[in-house]
């Protein structure tokens, strides 16, 4: 009699009402502010990280060639932009991904009640925000150092920018995910390691071996260099419809992975 009741009672009672569910730009700018807030709170240091970089670049290499050229000295301070998006992206955001995954945050993250694909496009945002103060950070430093009369491209080098950094965060994030924390560490550091002494970057390609050079025309690494160097000097370099088609490519790699292994169950 008394289970009757209370059903009765049960059924009678209004239900509470179905609270509303959060639009996108809600749900993106939660997602945006928390990354921020995790991550951005070191942007600060970030900025003196790549201050200490560009000079390295454009300085400590410019001390191992002696009586530097004019145009060694534009391969070096527009090499330097590239050389920290790709710090950034294949450095510290496979940092920041370990630690997230040791934390448990990442898995935390995962449980919320949003699409997953939000998650990496929040990161994205954020490290491009990051890595924002990369290209006059070189600028100025070599300004300092080689008094470099710039030609901006503007157009040609935010493109340029936006496509290397999310190539290089998504490649980065891609492998943090794919990886064990510890692992993906050290992958990232061969990476950097490749891409500072090993890569086109700096210096004419034409001083790699011949399969070398073949090796990079499919690599992202002069791809992203080649643009980002005709954005900052338009007057004297050229961009490449061959490196823009590598750096699409591998663009789309990196966010398909990385979106596949975001939304992978476990």
């Amino acid at each position: 009699m008394s289970e009757a009741i209370t059903r009765e009672r049960r059924e009678g009672q209004a239900l509470p009402p179905i609270p509303e569910r959060a639009h996108l730009g809600m749900t993106v700018w939660t997602l945006l502010r928390w990354t921020m807030a995790q991550t951005g709170a070191m942007l600060p240091l970030f900025i003196v990280v790549q201050a200490a970089i560009a000079g390295a670049v454009v300085v400590g290499f410019g001390l191992l060639v002696p009586d530097i050229d004019a145009p060694t000295a534009e391969l070096l301070s527009t090499g330097a932009p590239t050389i920290l998006i790709l710090v950034i992206g294949l450095v510290l955001c496979p940092w920041g991904v370990a630690g997230a995954r040791t934390s448990g945050t990442l898995t935390y993250q995962r449980a919320l009640p949003v699409p997953r694909p939000l998650l990496l496009v929040a990161d994205l945002v954020v490290w491009l925000v990051i890595a924002l103060p990369g290209i006059p950070v070189t600028v100025l430093v070599a300004r300092l150092r080689y008094g470099i009369e710039y030609s901006i491209d503007w157009p040609l080098l935010v493109g340029a920018f936006v496509l290397a950094t999310i190539m290089a965060v998504s490649v980065g994030y891609a492998t943090a995910m794919l990886l064990s924390p510890m692992m993906s560490q050290l992958v990232s550091q061969v990476m950097v390691f490749f891409v500072m002494l090993f890569s086109p970057v700096t210096f004419p390609k034409e001083q790699l071996p011949e399969w070398f050079q073949a090796v990079h025309s499919v690599l992202p690494f002069q791809a992203a260099a080649d643009l980002l160097r005709a954005g900052l000097l338009s007057d004297r370099f050229e961009p490449s419809g061959q490196g823009l088609v590598v750096l699409l490519v591998w663009c789309l790699l990196g966010l398909i992975i990385s979106v596949r292994a975001v939304i992978r169950r476990g």
